[in-house]
């Protein structure tokens, strides 16, 4: 399913619901509909900033816990590998970012599910 992000700072921001729900489960909000108000825009910019120098520094260590999570889960566990990811979270989360550093300039929300 996709998530369709909005701010009038900023053009819309598609993205899957598996990724975003990392991103929202950072910023402990909800996926299936939410608002980031504009009070929050300098925090959740703050969050993800630091997630993703954090990811970059771990890049290697992030496939190997996604291999995990993926082989050891509700259906058991498994031994097949799992396909890494070649888009990693911080291309994926910059989209979103950019548009809550336009939230934060302009005083706007971000909203999304709505």
């Amino acid at each position: 399913m996709l998530l369709t992000f909005k701010s009038k700072g900023a053009a819309d921001v598609l993205m899957y619901e598996n990724h975003a729900k990392r991103i929202l489960d950072l910023l402990h909000k909800d996926t299936k509909i939410g608002v980031i108000t504009a009070a929050e825009t300098a925090h959740a910019v703050s969050v993800l900033e630091k997630e993703i120098l954090n990811n970059r520094s771990h890049e290697a260590s992030e496939a190997i816990r996604q291999d995990i999570n993926a082989h050891h889960n509700e259906n058991g566990d498994d031994n097949k590998h799992e396909h890494i990811d070649l888009v990693s979270f911080a291309n994926r989360a910059y989209p979103l970012l950019d548009m809550l550093r336009e939230a934060q300039k302009g005083n706007y929300d971000v909203l999304w599910g709505v």
